[in-house]
């Protein structure tokens, strides 16, 4: 009898730390769920493509370091869809959950956490090596998503 491995599928894109780098990579998350079944309207797709915005805005907005990409990575695990957004300005850190603070009424911005801790199970900051950070963020797949097509294509393999 032959084991075969275990295989997480998984998307990995380094991308510019640019407003276009940022919309890239929510496209991208968009493209993957569609190869891992998920229709472009389902709600796993909205959230996930909301969760990766928001986390790619603020890698390109705060965590910006000349001449250094983003990189996204997706995988599809057993509880959900797991998110991580990392990139290399490591004395820039966001408050993690627990520690956010509402922005003033009238701001123009300062929500984008809000609304990733409204969209993911969880979520987290932690250190990365090389120096700078990633945001992690699992957005749960509903029970009724059983029926999907085989996880493992990747938009990036041809499959």
């Amino acid at each position: 009898m032959t084991v075969r491995p275990v295989i997480t599928p998984t998307l990995v894109q380094r991308l510019s730390p640019t407003p276009r780098g940022a919309r890239l990579a929510r496209r991208l998350a968009v493209a993957q769920l569609d190869a891992w079944g998920f229709p472009h309207d389902s709600e796993t797709t909205g959230a996930v493509a909301l969760v990766v915005a928001e986390l790619a805005a603020n890698a390109v907005t705060h965590g910006r370091v000349p001449g250094r990409d983003f990189e996204l990575c997706l995988s599809r695990e057993a509880d959900g869809i797991r998110i991580e957004v990392s990139d290399t300005r490591a004395e820039c850190h966001p408050p993690g959950p627990g520690h956010l603070s509402p922005p003033p009424a009238l701001a123009e911005s300062g929500r984008g956490l809000f609304l990733v801790a409204a969209l993911a199970e969880h979520w987290e900051v932690v250190d990365r090596d090389p120096p700078g950070k990633t945001v992690r963020a699992l957005v749960a797949v509903p029970a009724s998503s059983g029926n999907l097509r085989d996880p493992a294509p990747n938009i990036h393999s041809g499959a």
